[in-house]
C-alpha cells in the first residue's frame, strides 16, 4: 500500500481551505479512537487517485509517523466534480467496520441480447462489514445469464469471504425486463409526477366552488 503524505493545519477557515485547494491540496480531518480531532491536508492529486482506485483504507504519514486511515466522508463542489474536503478516522488494521462498496455489473444478459429486454440497476451500492484490511474495492456481479423477466436480489450475491451485509435480502439489485414493459413503466412514472399538480389544482378549484357557493345572498 503506498504511504501517503499529509501534512498538520496551524490556520483554519473558509479563506484558508480556498487556498489549500488553490496549490493543489485538500483540507482533511482526523478523528477517532478517542483522540482529538487533527486538521491537516494532503495532495488533491494523491486522494483523487485513491477514490478512483475505489481505495477506503489509506496508509498515511503525518509528521514521520505512518497511520492507517479509513475514508469516511467526501464533499465535493456544488457541480459534485472537485473534492473540497475530506473525513478520515483512525483505525487499527484487525477492526471490524461499517462501509458501502459499490456494485458493478459484469456481462450482457441473455435477455438483452436474445430476448429484446433491458437490464436496469436499482441497486448501486451496498452496505457491508468487514475486516477493515479486507473491504473490497467493489462488488462484480455477473449477469450474463440472466433472462427476460429476472430479478437479481441482495440475497443473490456471493460476497467475498469475511464479508457481510444487513441489508434487506429481498431488495432488487438488477432486473431485466422487456423492452415494452419499461416504456410502459417510464409513462407511468410521468403520468404519475404530472398527475400530481392536476389533482391538487382540482381540489382547490372545488374547495373555492364550494365556499362560493355557501355565501349568504346580500
Amino acid at each position: 500500500m503506498e504511504v501517503l503524505k499529509i501534512s498538520k493545519r496551524e490556520k483554519l477557515g473558509t479563506t484558508e481551505s480556498r487556498r489549500l485547494r488553490y496549490e493543489n491540496f485538500t483540507p482533511a480531518i482526523i478523528y477517532g479512537h478517542g483522540q482529538e480531532n487533527q486538521a491537516v491536508s494532503l495532495s488533491s492529486y494523491d486522494i483523487e487517485r485513491a477514490i478512483l482506485r475505489g481505495e477506503q483504507l489509506l496508509k498515511c504519514d503525518l509528521d514521520g509517523e505512518e497511520q492507517n486511515l479509513l475514508i469516511k466522508d467526501i464533499q465535493y463542489d456544488y457541480m459534485g466534480q472537485e473534492i473540497i474536503h475530506v473525513d478520515l478516522t483512525r483505525v487499527n488494521l484487525d477492526e471490524q467496520v461499517n462501509v458501502t462498496v459499490q456494485i458493478v455489473l459484469r456481462g450482457t444478459p441473455v435477455g438483452v441480447e436474445n430476448e429484446d429486454g433491458v437490464l436496469r440497476q436499482q441497486l448501486s451500492d451496498l452496505n457491508v462489514q468487514c475486516v477493515v484490511t479486507n473491504i473490497p474495492e467493489e462488488l462484480r456481479v455477473a449477469v450474463a445469464e440472466m433472462h427476460t423477466g429476472d430479478m437479481l436480489r441482495i440475497a443473490d450475491l456471493e460476497l467475498p469471504e469475511g464479508v457481510t451485509t444487513d441489508d434487506d435480502p429481498e431488495t432488487v439489485v438488477a432486473s431485466v425486463s422487456i423492452v415494452a414493459e419499461e416504456v410502459e413503466a417510464v409513462a407511468e412514472e410521468e403520468e404519475e409526477v404530472e398527475a400530481g399538480p392536476e389533482v391538487i389544482g382540482e381540489k382547490a378549484e372545488e374547495e373555492s366552488a364550494e365556499g362560493e357557493q355557501a355565501k349568504p345572498e346580500k
